[in-house]
């Protein structure tokens, strides 16, 4: 029975983090005071919680976008997909006020 439970919260975190990855493509733009490390905190945070630890090469010197992200992502590793979901939620409920 212990395993229902657990698997039984997961699946509300899961549908608090859809309704939280909801809100921030729709709210970005609603989030007026959100910096771009935020923006680059919420998509490591977005990564982290779907595919897990950082994967692929680098970014090259020329895609300051792209290695933004990918450091941003980089640094989460090791973060369960589990507290990265909590995290993101935490996050967007926080700038979204």
């Amino acid at each position: 029975p212990s395993g229902h439970h657990e698997e039984i919260q997961n699946m509300g975190l899961q549908e608090d983090f859809d309704a939280a990855a909801k809100d921030a493509a729709e709210g970005v733009g609603n989030m007026p005071k959100i910096t771009q490390d935020q923006k680059l905190e919420l998509y490591a945070l977005f990564k982290q919680s779907n595919v897990g630890d950082v994967q692929g090469d680098r970014p090259g010197m020329l895609d300051f976008t792209g290695k933004a992200k990918y450091d941003a992502w980089a640094k989460l590793k090791g973060m369960s997909q589990d507290d990265a979901k909590q995290k993101y939620i935490s996050n967007v409920n926080t700038w979204k006020a």
